[in-house]
């Protein structure tokens, strides 16, 4: 009965991402496909560094280092270090999903699917689910993304030729774009507001001055924080 249920909520993760989510990263690294064909790799491995780096700016670092015959032990650095930014979102989900059952095995496979997307969607949507719906229907939204997204990875590659630079940058601009609807779309109170409008002001400022993949932590403790000390001390006092 509970593989029954659960196989009934991961088909609902997947139709789920599938009206838009996983649609919208797929779009958006398409062009990773033109990232491995200028480092004169396979189209199997632009697929494979989909599948197994998944975040966007990390598949970047990875083939830009690539190109430039970096060694391959300070990609590996490079890359695992841009996954840094990714920390907030994982402690934001992971608690969400953990039950009293959950192995911690299965809780470090899921924190590989958290990004951009899935971060934001599951904000939106896991907090309207009972705990035993939670993971089942997270894996079936992330992996659909993840398995859709590994898809046009490698259509991207032959697609290359095809399409004009500024289509290839205007698609990676979707995943973005849909990260900010997404956020604003959860936000439920003032604190949320105010979290989003302190990230917008402190983004360029984290970027310019922190860097190295380190600068959403930062801005994610700073303007995030900031906004919940703001909005628990308003409770505070309305109560």
């Amino acid at each position: 009965m509970n593989a029954r249920k659960d196989r009934r909520w991961f088909y609902a993760g997947a139709r789920t991402a599938l009206t838009g989510p996983a649609w919208y990263v797929a779009l958006s690294l398409m062009s990773t496909g033109a990232l491995a064909r200028a480092a004169d790799m396979p189209p199997d491995a632009a697929m494979l560094a989909t599948a197994l780096i998944w975040a966007g700016p990390g598949q970047v670092l990875f083939f830009g280092a690539l190109a430039a015959k970096t060694a391959p032990a300070a990609i590996a650095v490079a890359v695992s270090l841009s996954s840094v930014r990714l920390l907030p979102m994982c402690l934001s989900v992971l608690p969400m999903l953990r039950g009293e059952k959950t192995r911690r095995i299965t809780l470090l496979f899921a924190a590989h699917f958290i990004a951009v997307t899935v971060w934001a969607e599951s904000l939106r949507r896991l907090p309207e689910l009972e705990k035993a719906q939670r993971m089942p229907f997270f894996f079936g939204f992330a992996l659909t993304c993840l398995g859709l997204t590994t898809l046009t990875s490698g259509l991207g590659y032959w697609l290359t030729a095809a399409v004009p630079a500024p289509v290839a940058g205007g698609l990676m601009m979707l995943s973005p774009f849909y990260f900010l609807a997404a956020t604003a779309r959860a936000a439920r109170d003032g604190s949320d507001w105010l979290a989003i409008g302190a990230g917008a002001a402190l983004a360029p400022l984290t970027q310019i001055f922190v860097g190295g993949g380190f600068d959403l932590m930062i801005l994610a403790l700073v303007g995030g924080g900031g906004a919940w000390l703001a909005g628990f001390y308003a409770r505070k006092v309305a109560a």
